[in-house]
C-alpha cells in the first residue's frame, strides 16, 4: 500500500543540490543557461530554416507546373496548326 505522507518542505534559503555539481557552485548554472539559450535559438533558427525550405520547394513546384502547362499548350496549338496548314 502506498503511505501517503507528505514528502519534507525545503525551506527557501537551504541550498538544493542535484548531485552533479557542488552546492554553491554558480558558474555551472549560468554557463548552463547560456547553453540552454543557445540551443533553443539554434532549434529555432533550424525550424525557421526548414519552414523557409518547404516553402521554397513548393514555390518551386508551383513554377515548374505552370510551365508544364505552358509547353503543354503551346505544343497543342503548334501541333493544331501543323495540321491545320497539312490541310
Amino acid at each position: 500500500m502506498n503511505d501517503l505522507t507528505p514528502a519534507a518542505a525545503v525551506s527557501p534559503h537551504q541550498t538544493v543540490t542535484d548531485g552533479r555539481r557542488p552546492a554553491g557552485t554558480t558558474e555551472g548554472t549560468t554557463m548552463l543557461i547560456h547553453e540552454a539559450l543557445a540551443r533553443s535559438r539554434r532549434q529555432e533558427a533550424e525550424e525557421q530554416a526548414r519552414r523557409y525550405r518547404l516553402v521554397r520547394s513548393v514555390a518551386a513546384g508551383r513554377r515548374w507546373a505552370r510551365l508544364a502547362r505552358y509547353a503543354d499548350q503551346r505544343a497543342k496549338r503548334s501541333a493544331e496548326r501543323a495540321r491545320a496548314s497539312a490541310c
